[in-house]
């Protein structure tokens, strides 16, 4: 199995706004045959260090996250982020 945990830094940190993003990454729960598990966070302690949205998803194998990377769906959710993000992104993809 792989882990893909990435990390979202917002420019509109408001809670409104980090909600909407939230909505956004757990629509796709149920919607993607090769996510086997979706988790979205949302940071509570809010220091500067922070990000605002965990973004954890896990595949059966690399060739099923790369599928994952072009799905219409999650292309959508990546043009929403290149939107919405103050910056990069952060990831770690490893064996679970």
């Amino acid at each position: 199995m792989i882990t893909h945990v990435v990390f979202f830094k917002l420019k509109d940190r408001s809670p409104e706004s980090v909600k909407v993003t939230y909505d956004v990454l757990k629509n796709m729960e149920g919607k993607i045959p090769y996510l086997r598990h979706i988790e979205v966070g949302m940071d509570v302690l809010h220091q500067e260090r922070s990000y605002d949205i965990a973004l954890i998803t896990k595949f059966d194998s690399l060739e099923d996250l790369q599928q994952y990377d072009v799905h219409p769906l999650h292309m959508d959710v990546k043009a929403h982020m290149k939107q919405v993000l103050d910056g990069t992104s952060v990831c770690v993809d490893f064996e679970s």
